[in-house]
């Protein structure tokens, strides 16, 4: 492989990392899955012209379509409907390009987009506790929580709020944000949370290829800031879904 496309790569890595572990709902099983995907690019001929970033969102989706059980229980989605939603959501990739990486036409993409986005207008609710330093940012924040249909279990500014507002109201789900200035850090905090109190985890953060280097243990679910009701939707059912799936 050219030195420049493994440049590309490398630098496309903290992306793919990020749909992988949302596809597999793990970080461990999203990082051994970009792994083989890496090893498949780099001893292999570019098919088509893709930026390298699809190019390895294409090979993630086609070793996680050949590994997982494609079987899905009534009331969920495809595993193809999850991809799409993540490409478009969580990776911000153009509906086109989008059924490029997935090998669909433009007119399967759309009709299987439709109906995900039909089964979320009627999917998870649950009570979401929001950690976030910035007053404005909590607030609007809040906003897309409620638009998504789900209830806010208290907002807290910094670690010690967030650790007591846990303790008190028990959230569903915790959206947390990762520095909160000098009030603490929000990983400490969901650290803390965790030891008395199960619950799914979404972090957000401007600057998600910090978070996502593969070298410690780190989330399954990054949000980028800003993001819409939708992201915040699908993120939403992938965390829920995987924290059920696991407790079942």
């Amino acid at each position: 492989m050219p030195e420049s496309q493994r440049a590309a790569l490398i630098q496309a890595l903290p992306y793919g990392r990020r749909y992988a572990r949302a596809l597999t709902r793990s970080q461990p099983r999203g990082d051994l899955l970009v792994a083989e995907s890496l090893r498949t690019l780099t001893t292999s001929r570019p098919a088509d012209d893709l930026p390298a970033l699809c190019r390895l969102y294409q090979e993630i989706s086609r070793h996680f379509s050949a590994q997982a059980d494609h079987h899905h229980p009534e009331g969920s989605l495809s595993i193809r409907q999850r991809q799409l939603l993540l490409l478009l959501t969580l990776e911000e990739v153009s509906p086109p390009m989008a059924a490029r990486i997935l090998d669909l036409s433009d007119a399967e993409a759309e009709r299987e987009t439709e109906r995900a986005y039909s089964f979320l207008k009627t999917g998870i609710q649950t009570s979401v506790l929001i950690i976030e330093d910035e007053p404005i940012i909590a607030m609007d924040i809040e906003e897309l929580v409620l638009q998504c249909g789900h209830k806010v279990a208290g907002i807290a500014h910094t670690q010690e709020d967030a650790i007591r507002i846990a303790q008190e109201t028990r959230p569903g789900l915790i959206l947390a944000d990762i520095n909160l200035g000098s009030g603490g850090d929000g990983m400490r905090a969901v650290a803390e949370i965790t030891k008395t109190h199960d619950a799914p985890i979404i972090y957000v953060t401007a600057y998600p290829e910090r978070l996502l280097t593969g070298e410690t243990s780190e989330p399954s679910f990054v949000i980028t800031k800003p993001f819409e009701p939708l992201t915040l939707a699908v993120a939403t059912y992938q965390a829920v879904s995987s924290f059920d799936l696991a407790s079942s």
